[in-house]
């Protein structure tokens, strides 16, 4: 019976990086540093962190790795989820986003479906996933420092990986000092954090680019900040030039 419901279901395109693998029914798709989808040599990146197949009457996507964790997202950002080790969610939206990082690097794939379970909805029920995030207002401050973190991310052209910047490195884009950076950093963390995004808070080793990279992750798949906010960032910078004491 399984193999029926499987056969009668339409397969699932994988997109990145500008090309396409096509996912049939019946089929296990991996995806990591190696596997049916070998995105990089990235030594932070699991042989095999991700897996595509059908269970039962639909498509999940699993998550075989054992540190890093993904963000799962609809095509309007809406609906989100932080996909941890051992998780799987199911594939129910025509189009959903995969964002992950490793190291120093975050990656993005799509995941296409030619008949989805829904076309549209503002909610989904995962399994250990899933979570539907309220909106979080920002400051002017908040807004500019991350898209600062996510410039490289939101400039990319074709090509579905970027590295996050150093603190240090998004500092000096904005005319910031370093200690204001991380101040307002901690701030939208942790208004974040009170909103239930998780992963923004955790251990000292690695802390300091996990958080940053997390919250990339989040702004770049909940819509938060697009490719229009970039002018932002050369505003800024002029205006801390003109007023290098200023600080709001």
């Amino acid at each position: 019976m399984t193999d029926a419901v499987e056969i009668a279901l339409a397969p699932v395109t994988v997109e990145f990086a500008g090309e396409r693998y096509v996912v049939q029914p019946g089929e296990a798709f991996v995806i990591g540093r190696e596997g049916d989808l070998a995105i990089d040599d990235n030594r932070f990146l699991h042989r095999h962190l991700l897996r595509l197949r059908v269970v039962g009457s639909l498509w999940w996507l699993e998550n075989i790795g054992s540190r890093l964790s993904a963000t799962v997202t609809d095509a309007f950002g809406r609906v989100q989820a932080w996909l941890a080790p051992g998780a799987r969610i199911p594939l129910v939206f025509r189009a959903m986003s995969v964002i992950f990082t490793a190291g120093s690097t975050t990656y993005e794939l799509t995941l296409l479906s030619d008949a989805p379970t829904f076309d549209d909805a503002p909610s989904l029920v995962g399994e250990d996933a899933m979570s539907t995030l309220g909106d979080v207002l920002l400051t002017p401050a908040q807004r500019v420092l991350i898209v600062a973190l996510a410039e490289p991310m939101l400039r990319r052209d074709g090509v579905s990986m970027s590295d996050i910047p150093a603190t240090a490195a998004a500092a000096a884009r904005l005319g910031w000092s370093l200690t204001r950076f991380n101040r307002k950093l901690d701030n939208v963390c942790d208004k974040f954090t009170r909103a239930g995004v998780p992963g923004l808070h955790g251990g000292v080793r690695g802390h300091a680019t996990n958080r940053r990279a997390r919250l990339v992750e989040h702004a770049i798949a909940a819509r938060l900040v697009t490719r229009a906010d970039l002018p932002l960032l050369d505003e800024e910078h002029a205006r801390n030039a003109a007023d290098p004491l200023k600080e709001c």
